[in-house]
């Protein structure tokens, strides 16, 4: 790497105009952009109070925690950020295959001038804290115990890391920046949806200087990125239809929360929803196979009067008629 790549951030933008934030806040940016950068999306809709959050991490240098049901774009979110300052960006998702010695680094065995050697290979931590990154730890509330832990010693205020097999402390860069994304705060599973989350101590919750939770977009919103994702229904009657997937998606939610059914549908969804609808050329067909056979057999027919409610009638009774064209190639 090029002593560049070590830099710093050498301008400051406005939020105002870079999120469309009424805040008269700075943060710093670099001018140009590397391969750890992501890509801009511009249809993405920010939500202001958890891009001041988020934003604080880059200004700051606070330890920021996104918290929120499954598809509201919580890793987006900080990613979406770091792609319009330029910040580059990795992010580690916690599952169960990540361990201590990925987070640290090993011993491996090189070739070197022809002859097998030993040395010792830094993991994603030692790497990322040496270089100007936001690190984003993905289902924070996922990791197994022995890499939490390696977790909290990078959360301290100084932030130092000890390679207890090198003998070597590393200093944190002054530009490395830590997120975390979560689904239940480190409260566990308590609602049956997410399997696999961990019970947090509150040791390790509290090193986190800012939790913000991301909640769905408005319908107006919502519906907005379907059409910028779906441009074919970009038209009035693929308006009406959009409208309507989206009240539907908000039906599931209100049904979630009032517990008579057990699964939502995410933003994520309505758009996979959306796009199976220019495959099958049937949003009745479209929306069996996108959600409907994923929700228990029990709780379908609660379903299928939401789709009833936003479509005039039940998404089976298209099934034995034509198709309105044949399924794309």
């Amino acid at each position: 790497m090029t002593q560049k790549e070590f830099g710093r951030p050498d301008r400051m933008v406005p939020v105002r105009s870079l999120f469309g934030i009424d805040s008269g806040l700075m943060v710093p940016a670099f001018s140009e952009r590397d391969d750890h950068v992501p890509e801009i999306d511009p249809a993405y809709r920010f939500q202001p109070e958890v891009t001041l959050a988020i934003l604080s991490g880059f200004m700051r240098e606070r330890r920021v925690m996104v918290q929120g049901l499954h598809g509201t774009g919580k890793s987006t979110h900080i990613e979406q950020v770091a792609a319009r300052l330029n910040w580059p960006c990795v992010r580690v998702n916690l599952d169960g295959h990540i361990s201590r010695l990925d987070l640290v680094g090993k011993d491996a065995i090189v070739i070197r001038d022809g002859q097998q050697v030993t040395e010792f290979q830094e993991g994603i931590v030692p790497w990322a804290l040496q270089r100007p990154v936001a690190l984003i730890f993905d289902e924070y509330d996922a990791g197994r115990p022995d890499v939490m832990f390696v977790i909290q010693r990078i959360l301290e205020r100084d932030g130092k890391f000890t390679l207890l097999d090198q003998n070597r402390v590393i200093h944190p860069h002054p530009s490395f920046r830590l997120f975390a994304t979560s689904n239940t705060v480190g409260l566990g599973n308590l609602n049956g949806l997410y399997h696999g989350t961990q019970l947090l101590n509150h040791a390790q919750i509290d090193r986190w200087n800012v939790v913000a939770t991301l909640d769905y977009l408005p319908h107006e919103e919502e519906a907005g990125i379907v059409l910028a994702r779906v441009p074919e229904l970009d038209h009035p009657d693929g308006h009406a239809q959009v409208d309507a997937m989206v009240a539907l998606a908000a039906l599931t939610r209100r049904g979630f929360a009032a517990g008579d059914v057990s699964a939502l549908m995410s933003p994520r969804t309505v758009i996979s929803w959306a796009e199976n609808c220019q495959i099958f050329r049937d949003p009745a067909l479209a929306f069996r196979l996108t959600f409907l056979n994923k929700c228990d057999e029990a709780e379908r027919p609660v379903v299928a009067e939401y789709y009833q409610r936003c479509f005039g009638h039940m998404p089976g009774e298209a099934a034995g008629q034509p198709a309105q064209s044949e399924p794309a190639q």
